[in-house]
């Protein structure tokens, strides 16, 4: 396993950076809703797993190891969520702005 400096890391943020700046912006535009939409779901889907887990949380009957594996899925999803978020951060700086996501994309999240 190689560990990467800060420098290193800083390098990869960098290339992505350029790469996303040199795409054209219609491309670019077209990225960032799909990506929203994406993230909508991804978010849905996290909420479902966190309502879940707090119906479970309220049910004394529910064994306790199956609570942890909720909790586990829970947080699991969270930080790939974050990533995502940063990921679509990126996407929009690059663009400049939020992109309009149509109304009927919108229904299907």
């Amino acid at each position: 396993m190689t560990d990467l400096g800060s420098s290193e890391i800083q390098g990869e943020h960098e290339d992505v950076g350029t790469r996303l700046d040199s795409m054209p912006k219609s491309k670019l535009e077209a990225l960032a809703v799909s990506v929203i939409l994406e993230h909508r779901r991804v978010l849905a889907a996290d909420e479902a797993i966190y309502e879940e887990w707090s119906r479970a949380a309220a049910d004394s009957s529910v064994p306790h190891s199956v609570l942890a594996r909720l909790l586990e899925e829970y947080l699991t999803r969270q930080k790939k969520s974050e990533a995502q978020q940063e990921e679509l951060s990126g996407i929009i700086e690059a663009l400049g702005y939020v992109p309009d996501v149509p109304p009927a994309a919108m229904n299907e999240v």
